[in-house]
């Protein structure tokens, strides 16, 4: 039993428990390519929040991890078999039901562990901390944490080298044999400001890919993705533990 994973824990262990931050994994589950898991996203913030909170928990920081939700936000892939939405507005729904009972339990700090791209938090938190001023709620994006070309010959940013990567070395037995690995060629839009940034619009999955996959996973390995998991939750869990050390009343310098 790993006493920071609330999923493995126990009423006995944990009625005269007291947690400074409350972390909530949020995944989706969707098509990776032809190769990987639906659950990718899932294994990936599992995995990555609870070794980040077990650096932090070994330093003496007092956090928990959620069960992670497994739906993200699909709206792009409307028509790709099996792929589960939520909406924008479901998510709300949900986060603040857990944030109302973090609350009102007396942990005042919430940190939404995003493993999915499609997600976007940012209007959620803005929204919730109005509800709740009490409360310091905010989020991550494990794949931006740390600077990928470090790692990763290949650009992508889904079911790509990084993903595929950290799968082989976390689920090896989920990833079908490299034979049938999608290219993860995709197409970009015709309109550059969209590709420059700064303007936005949707991509409609089926559109740009033909395997589901943006990005070429073919020089993946499970080397890479063990280096880059451990190099990524030592960061995490240095930021978990400011986290849980941090004064609410002295947030800023």
């Amino acid at each position: 039993m790993r006493p920071y994973i609330l999923a493995e824990s126990n009423w006995k262990t944990l009625k005269d428990s007291n947690f400074d931050l409350a972390i909530l994994p949020w995944g989706a589950t969707e098509a990776h390519n032809y190769h990987l898991p639906y659950a990718t996203d899932v294994y990936e913030g599992d995995a990555l929040a609870g070794e980040a909170a077990r650096i932090a928990w070994e330093k003496g920081s007092k956090v928990i991890v959620l069960p992670s939700i497994p739906f993200g936000v699909n709206t792009g892939q409307s028509d790709i078999y099996l792929d589960i939405n939520l909406n924008p507005s479901t998510q709300l729904a949900i986060l603040r039901d857990v944030v109302e009972v973090l609350n009102r339990q007396g942990i005042k700090k919430l940190l939404i562990f995003n493993s999915h791209g499609g997600n976007n938090f940012k209007p959620l938190v803005r929204e919730l901390g109005l509800i709740y001023p009490e409360m310091f709620i905010c989020f991550s994006n494990w794949f931006q944490s740390i600077d990928k070309k470090h790692y990763f010959d290949e650009e992508g940013d889904h079911a790509d080298e990084l993903e595929t990567s950290l799968i082989l070395y976390l689920r090896p037995e989920l990833v079908l044999p490299k034979a049938e690995w999608g290219s993860g060629k995709s197409k970009q839009f015709r309109i550059r400001s969209f590709t420059e940034g700064w303007a936005w619009a949707e991509r409609q999955w089926s559109l740009i890919s033909e395997d589901t996959g943006v990005g070429n996973p073919m020089q993946a390995t499970k080397e890479k993705g063990e280096l880059y998991f451990k190099d990524v939750t030592v960061k995490i869990g240095k930021f978990i533990s400011e986290l849980c050390n941090a004064d609410l009343k002295d947030l800023y310098e």
